[in-house]
């Protein structure tokens, strides 16, 4: 085992030094916060401040989604927060979200405006709006609901467990690298089994459940994440592969992981995103030459 076995807990904690790792400069124990900086704001009626992390493109994935059925009152406005800059600190983004992490969203569309935050409950008041995706039927509704708080439960366990330790601390401590692998291919197995009985995780349709579990777990699957897919065996999961390419092949949720990306191919990252035109004009790969 590496790491500091012989570390013995203080009575008190206190924050007398950064803790190392990736996200060491943004890391601290206070909310609130420390800039003041006013948030754009665009001609659509929902303004959406995110990074295209699997939280961010959760709602990213709604909204193409949306405007792929026709919901004109879906249009919106994709501004980037960079978390590494610490963006999410700045005083207009602690009004939309006190809890400064992405995404947030604000609706202008009526009198006076609405901010929603934490990714579950923004695709909950999107469902809702617009009528969409959340299944009306009670049993079905509740299964729907069920998965999409068990994603908000168990993602922890997979990014700020697992991931950490196995891609982001500063040292292997295997200790934490094997109790947090263990629970993610115990949360595989429960997908799978899942996967096994239904073609998405509320049943017959394609739901918020799946927009929410997609971008974590679908990516695992797909080996987007923590270069961990061959650690974890994730071919082994037969029924989540297939609905991780399923939900990959629609053409919403291709769209919907370009927003707010800044990271891969150029030509998957559309940084911001102001109209439906912006996925043939403003990727990345046309832009980089003019910066």
């Amino acid at each position: 085992m590496t790491g500091s076995p012989d570390y013995t807990p203080p009575k008190v904690w206190t924050w007398t030094k950064a803790n190392g790792g990736a996200f060491a400069n943004i890391n601290r124990p206070i909310a609130g916060p420390t800039h003041d900086k006013e948030l754009p704001v665009g001609r659509h009626p929902l303004q959406l401040y995110s990074l295209g992390t699997p939280n961010g493109v959760k709602v990213t994935i709604m909204l193409e989604e949306l405007l792929a059925l026709g919901h004109k009152g879906a249009e919106y406005d994709a501004w980037l927060i960079d978390i590494g800059k610490g963006d999410q600190f700045g005083s207009g983004f602690v009004d939309v979200n006190p809890n400064s992490k992405i995404p947030a969203l604000l609706d202008r569309s009526g009198p006076e405006p609405i901010r929603v935050f934490e990714s579950a409950s923004i695709l909950v008041y999107l469902a809702e709006k617009f009528g969409e995706f959340l299944p009306r039927d009670v049993a079905t509704r509740a299964e729907c609901l069920s998965w999409l708080f068990w994603q908000m439960g168990s993602a922890p366990y997979l990014g700020g467990g697992f991931g950490h330790f196995y891609a982001y601390a500063p040292s292997k401590i295997e200790y934490a690298i094997d109790r947090f692998a263990m629970e993610v291919k115990r949360q595989l197995d429960v997908l799978d089994r899942r996967l096994a009985e239904v073609e998405y995780l509320a049943g017959a349709d394609f739901t918020i459940a799946d927009m929410a579990v997609w971008p974590w777990y679908g990516g695992l699957a797909k080996g987007w994440s923590y270069g961990a897919g061959e650690f974890l065996s994730v071919q082994d999961y037969k029924n989540v592969q297939r609905w991780a390419e399923t939900i990959f092949q629609r053409p919403a949720v291709k769209r919907g992981r370009m927003v707010n990306r800044t990271s891969g191919e150029p030509s998957g990252q559309l940084r911001e995103r102001h109209d439906a035109s912006d996925f043939e004009l403003r990727t990345q790969d046309k832009l980089a030459p003019a910066d």
